[in-house]
């Protein structure tokens, strides 16, 4: 078996992270326990999210966080929605953050695919 650090998905999503950490500095301080932690709290969930179904043997067990990282995926693109309409990211960084967000998303799609033709 791999190792996790091998899948494009963990790359991809550890890559976002370092992405969310650098943009959300620039966040207003009053949002640094509200939407900024909201934000954060998503992401860290879906990584925990990848690695529990990266380490689970069982199917059923594995398509559950599978599509818990689906709903965390879709969760922080509201949050960002939202970061977007507030101003608090450029029209820019609001793009860049979507196509990682969609990046992930598909290989999250492949990956849920293969599961289920097992």
């Amino acid at each position: 078996m791999k190792n996790i650090e091998d899948l494009m998905i963990y790359k991809q999503y550890l890559e976002m992270m370092f992405y969310v950490e650098m943009i959300t500095e620039k966040y207003p301080k009053v949002e640094k326990n509200s939407l900024v932690a909201s934000i954060k709290n998503t992401v860290y969930d879906g990584m925990r999210q990848i690695i529990s179904a990266y380490k689970l043997y069982e199917k059923k067990d594995k398509l559950h966080s599978l599509n818990e990282l689906d709903i965390s995926l879709k969760q922080l693109k509201v949050l960002i929605r939202i970061s977007h309409k507030k101003k608090y990211i450029s029209h820019k960084n609001y793009e860049a953050w979507s196509k990682k967000i969609n990046n992930i998303g598909n290989l999250l799609g492949g990956w849920i695919n293969s599961c289920l033709k097992q």
